[in-house]
């Protein structure tokens, strides 16, 4: 379910509130190999099955940063801020991978807004989003995005 705000300056009053979460994705090996192709990081632990079955983690994993990259898929599925003329990624703070994200997992994004504030011409909103792994006690991804939408 997507939470919607009305406009950008809704979002002042929203810190603390949980964003709920997004439609399960799976991680397969296609998304992994095309993410390696993309960015040029072919390490084995990606992109050779063969390789990364005799590894630590007993099959291929996906990239920490193609996991946090998800985080813009996610993102819009938990939250919508309608009457904006524009909302732009404007960085993002405290990136950690507590788990790998094994190929064939599948992972969402849980969300909570941290900080709204206004800035010029717009207001930014900080959203501490959770990329939770299905099955596993600890997530791939805790990331603070911060996005600015202006009206």
């Amino acid at each position: 379910m997507t939470i919607t705000f009305e406009n950008p300056a809704a979002l002042l009053g929203a810190t603390g509130k949980h964003l709920g979460y997004s439609d399960w994705e799976e991680i397969d090996q296609q998304r992994i190999n095309q993410f390696a192709a993309a960015t040029g990081d072919h390490q084995w632990i990606h992109v050779d099955p063969e390789k990364a079955a005799k590894g630590p983690f007993g099959k291929t994993i996906a990239h920490g940063y193609l996991t946090l990259s998800m985080a813009n898929l996610f993102l819009p599925q938990i939250m919508r801020v309608e009457n904006t003329s524009m909302g732009v990624n404007y960085g993002c703070e405290k990136v950690r991978f507590p788990a790998a994200v094994p190929v064939g997992s599948r992972i969402r994004g849980g969300g909570e807004v941290i900080s709204a504030q206004e800035v010029k011409g717009g207001v930014q909103v900080v959203v501490r989003m959770t990329i939770e792994i299905k099955g596993s006690e600890r997530p791939a991804c805790v990331i603070d995005t911060i996005s600015r939408f202006f009206p």
